[in-house]
């Protein structure tokens, strides 16, 4: 039987994509989707609204990605519509529209110290107990009472099984239940979700990523330590934080790789959030950002997948540096750094992906937008290795002929 007119569009546009991470020339370049809240705008609601409406989301994010066409996207329920899920978890490090913030404001990470400086072995000796029993309680409402379950690894025969009545604690009972709850929302957010990626398959769209992973520095800087905690540690307790983001790169990289695996996209996502220039100097990246980063890259290609680190800020004390990667297998996308530049650098080495201002997208006009994008087209784009997109996906506040105009552009020019 001849192939749906879905399946065509769907194989075009994964060819082109996978053109442009090889290194060759695609036929034209492709351009990415990539959207926290802009969708809500998009579609007249509220960032609330879309957090909470799940099939509403769905409704908007189908009649966007029909009107704008792109080459790949980002699922919107995975990036947006966890305001359910959060919420019946109890989830303490983000704020969120109508929880927190107002109604029309984006996230807000609530920079904390989740673990302590002084907790660094304990986790070193057992990172799963210490995220049953410290980190876990800490950071949402639904986990408080875990901390009463048994200490496993020290269990054995008769003992273990003595030790199971703590099951019964009320605390890990209450626990317990609360999880099931959470669990039971989680279920129904990725059922719409995985219901709505099948759905733009059959339309021919692929998806941008099958998972995502933290460098492991900003595990900790992100997630346990803060920013405060960790920039002490880089200088008082080096050693440590050296150990423990060993340590933490194997889980990030086993979970990364089985998630990816279970996706119709074989590209992983990773964020970037302390590798820019103004935080740390190039010789500190060169010690405690980049080994970890550049193993999960390299341990995702040898698994068959496609890294894609997303550079926020300005990197560009690191290009040279971050070249050390294997030629065609990765892609990097950019927000600040000169994206032509980067072409010098890296373009017989990467794929680059951005990176259209987002003050552009936000107060410039349609023309502006158009003639930006043809620049990158015609100089990044030129012998392959480019992927149109924003500096770091649509902002919220885009105008939406602005937006337009970007996919547009990658239709009407050519390297």
């Amino acid at each position: 039987m001849p192939a749906s007119s879905g399946a065509i569009a769907y194989s075009e546009r994964m060819k082109r994509v996978m053109d442009a991470v090889q290194l060759r020339q695609p036929d034209r370049v492709p351009v990415a989707f990539f959207s926290m809240f802009w969708l809500a705008r998009y579609g007249g609601i509220s960032y609330r609204e879309a957090m909470y409406d799940y099939a509403r989301l769905s409704e908007i994010a189908r009649r966007a990605l029909l009107e704008l066409q792109p080459d790949m996207y980002a699922l919107p329920h995975l990036l947006t519509a966890v305001g359910p899920a959060m919420e019946t978890l109890g989830y303490k490090q983000l704020e969120w529209p109508g929880h927190g913030t107002a109604q029309d404001v984006s996230y807000q990470y609530v920079d904390r110290e989740y673990m302590k400086a002084e907790e660094f072995d304990e986790y070193l000796l057992d990172p799963t107990g210490f995220y049953l029993h410290t980190y876990l309680p800490r950071i949402g409402a639904a986990f408080e009472g875990m901390e009463k379950l048994p200490m496993f690894p020290g269990l054995y025969y008769l003992r273990l099984v003595i030790a199971s009545r703590q099951f019964a604690f009320p605390e890990v009972q209450r626990a317990l239940d609360h999880l099931r709850q959470a669990g039971d929302e989680a279920m129904r957010l990725v059922e719409h979700a995985d219901r709505f990626a099948d759905e733009m398959a059959e339309l021919g769209f692929p998806l941008t990523n099958g998972a995502t992973a933290p460098a492991p520095f900003d595990f900790f800087a992100d997630y346990f330590r803060g920013s405060k905690g960790i920039m002490l540690d880089m200088y008082r307790r080096k050693d440590k934080l050296l150990a423990a983001i060993e340590r933490a790169a194997i889980f990030i990289t086993r979970q990364a790789i089985k998630t990816c695996k279970a996706s119709s996209s074989k590209i992983v996502f990773i964020p970037l959030h302390w590798a820019f220039d103004g935080f740390m100097s190039l010789a500190q990246f060169k010690q405690f950002f980049w080994p970890s980063l550049r193993k999960l890259i390299f341990d995702l290609i040898d698994a068959g997948l496609v890294p894609m680190p997303l550079w926020e800020g300005d990197c560009t004390s690191r290009l040279e540096t971050i070249a050390d990667i294997p030629s065609g297998k990765a892609i990097y996308w950019i927000e600040r750094t000169d994206l032509i530049r980067a072409k010098e650098v890296l373009g017989n080495v990467v794929c680059l992906r951005g990176n259209v201002p987002a003050s552009m997208l936000t107060t410039g006009t349609p023309d502006e937008v158009d003639a930006f994008c043809r620049r990158l087209i015609e100089t990044v784009g030129k012998g392959g290795g480019l992927i149109l997109d924003c500096g770091i996906g649509i902002p919220d506040e885009s105008k939406p002929a602005n937006v337009r105009a970007m996919f547009e552009s990658a239709r009407k020019y050519t390297p």
